[in-house]
């Protein structure tokens, strides 16, 4: 029989693996079960975001202000990474309902750096037809780097997954 140990190893690493596009599913069923997403933002990512969240903040769009704040480069909002980890749960579970999310910003990251979304099954529940789960919620820069750390709960509708999404 299997250590819970190996068996969440071999969870993880089938889960972080890419997926081959097809039309099975696979299923997230494990505490412990981690997906993965990378992204780069762009100034124009910035811009957009800003268009829609009103956030003006000079330290996303003035180089020289964001250094006299004690930044190396300009800012990406902390809440356009963060929303890696709708994108991630999403992605992999259409028709989830995302319903909450504490966050802690724990380094900045800049323009063009990049980013590793991740989401850890902490919880799953039955509940009448759909699945309550809770997960660690963390972004990387530099391979190991914390960026963002928090906590969140989705509605999942099942616990399959597409296959055919890119996760890392």
């Amino acid at each position: 029989m299997l250590s819970h140990r190996i068996l969440q190893k071999i969870l993880t690493m089938r889960l972080v693996s890419s997926f081959s596009p097809s039309s099975g599913f696979s299923s997230i069923s494990a505490c412990g079960d981690r997906l993965k997403q990378e992204r780069v933002f762009s100034s124009s990512d910035v811009l957009e975001y800003s268009k829609v969240s009103l956030d003006s903040n000079p330290l996303h769009f003035d180089l020289e202000c964001a250094q006299i704040a004690g930044f190396e480069d300009r800012l990406v909002p902390g809440m356009l990474v963060a929303s890696l980890f709708p994108r991630i749960i999403a992605s992999n579970f259409p028709g989830a309902v995302y319903v909450s999310q504490s966050l802690q910003f724990k380094s900045p990251v800049y323009i063009g750096e990049e980013i590793i979304g991740e989401v850890q099954a902490t919880s799953i529940r039955a509940m009448k037809n759909k699945y309550l789960a809770k997960f660690k919620t963390k972004c990387f820069k530099h391979g190991d780097h914390l960026v963002i750390d928090g906590e969140a709960t989705a509605i999942l509708p099942t616990l399959a997954m597409e296959r055919g999404k890119s996760i890392i």
